[in-house]
């Protein structure tokens, strides 16, 4: 692979894992996010 191509890969994989890594310390720690948490409520026409 040419030298572009390598840094092009890089670039990609660090960028993807830094968003990863970012995302699950977000989930982890941030405070007082249970009160918005609702459940999946869905309205069938047949439960009518």
């Amino acid at each position: 692979m040419t030298l572009g191509g390598w840094i092009i890969m890089l670039i990609s994989t660090l960028s993807v894992t830094s968003l990863f890594i970012w995302c699950i310390w977000k989930v982890l720690t941030t405070e007082g996010e249970d009160e918005k948490v609702h459940g999946f409520e869905i309205e069938t026409p047949d439960t009518k």
